[in-house]
């Protein structure tokens, strides 16, 4: 049996046998088998949480999504980064004809052949998501958003040797690496954090023998992480709310309002062309955006009403309205959740189905929003300037 991919350690009288894998690998399932079925060990750690284990398990479960209480509890967006991200997955998963996190499946699948005890260690998906986006502020938030956006549009195929390469140590480092320079503070919360809640749920894990299956990503880190002691209610707690959003979130419309009164004082007719430019702006931006993402002229119109009013509001959002409106107009049916999974594959598919449309709409209305805001700010500004 090949050790390409294995790392094996012990640790405390335990035997622990880390298998490397790429997602979307057929070898990396076929390995993980074959590895397990050898190995015999007391218990097999995945790279999974409870939620994607149900998932797993119960199949596809996005018809019971209520897509209002999506957008109401303002998860439109990380919902959206999700589908995309693991349509990249997907994307290369079908190329080849298999399953992405077929090796996880696998590995479940052993572990219950052998009766083995079966550890989910991985963090839990939400609260994942929810330090990355705490943790990458403002401007990391707006790049990560049209760095996410924009692969949808990417269609590139990858050959399995170029799978497989991914799994060696000096393309992971690079991989890292320049993962690092895009994004470095995302790289705590995605891999470090996860490096080391998946080391201590592997190391605790019952049994003189354990076999971990893992991204390979995961690796280097797990091997260097698993020989610390690591506190997993510090790792699964959620980031304290920021108060600055709140303060620049109403500090800017009560700035746009004080100029605007205080240049109608002095010159009603600049003041109009303040309003007028603030309107159009954040009406014309948000309707835009909405535009994009191929809303019903009604969600357009809905964009084009409230934004100037929204971005005046830090508790509401041009996007929430639009998302409604579309809702409402264009109801998704049971076989777009049903096609969810596979819609996500293209981009023809991001745009057709009804679940994914009103996703882009919230959040492209809301991009066009915000850019109006700033550039109608900046124009309100630049007028009450004028007329000092």
């Amino acid at each position: 049996m090949s050790e390409e991919n294995i790392t094996r350690l012990e640790l405390d009288g335990k035997e622990i046998i880390l298998i490397g894998t790429a997602h979307v690998s057929r070898h990396s399932a076929e390995q993980v088998k074959e590895v397990i079925e050898r190995e015999t060990p007391d218990s097999v750690c995945v790279e999974l949480d409870e939620q994607r284990y149900q998932s797993i398990q119960e199949g596809n479960k996005w018809k019971e999504m209520d897509i209002f209480k999506v957008i109401k509890e303002k998860r439109a967006t990380l919902l959206l980064m999700n589908l995309i991200i693991s349509s990249f997955q997907k994307r290369i998963a079908k190329q080849f004809g298999i399953n992405p996190g077929q090796e996880m499946i696998q590995g479940i699948e052993s572990a219950k052949a052998l009766d083995a005890e079966l550890v989910l260690a991985d963090r839990n998906i939400q609260i994942t998501f929810s330090r990355i986006w705490g943790n990458v502020g403002l401007m990391g938030k707006a790049k990560l958003l049209m760095q996410v956006i924009g692969s949808i549009f990417v269609q590139e195929d990858i050959t399995e040797e170029e799978l497989e390469k991914m799994k060696t140590q000096d393309m992971l480092d690079a991989m890292l690496q320049e993962f690092t320079v895009s994004f470095p503070r995302l790289k705590t919360p995605l891999i470090d954090e996860r490096d080391q809640y998946l080391a201590q749920k592997i190391k605790n894990a019952p049994g003189d023998k354990i076999v971990a299956v893992l991204g390979a990503a995961h690796v280097p880190g797990v091997t260097k992480e698993i020989h610390k002691e690591h506190d997993l209610t510090q790792l699964t707690k959620r980031p304290p709310k920021s108060k600055v959003p709140k303060i620049i979130g109403w500090s800017i419309p009560i700035l746009i309002i004080s100029l605007i009164v205080y240049t109608f004082m002095t010159n009603p007719s600049a003041a109009a062309d303040q309003t007028l430019s603030w309107i159009l702006w954040n009406s014309s931006l948000s309707a835009l955006g909405a535009l994009v993402a191929l809303g019903h002229p009604l969600t357009i119109l809905t964009a084009f009403i409230v934004a100037p009013i929204t971005s005046l509001n830090p508790l509401m959002a041009a996007g929430w309205f639009a998302g409604i409106v579309q809702t409402f107009v264009k109801k998704p049916v049971v076989a777009d959740f049903e096609n969810l999974s596979d819609d996500v594959h293209t981009v023809k598919g991001f745009w057709n189905n009804r679940v994914t449309r009103i996703l882009l709409i919230v959040v492209l209305a809301n991009i066009g929003s915000s850019l109006g805001t700033f550039i109608g700010g900046a124009d309100v500004l630049r007028v009450f300037f004028e007329n000092l």
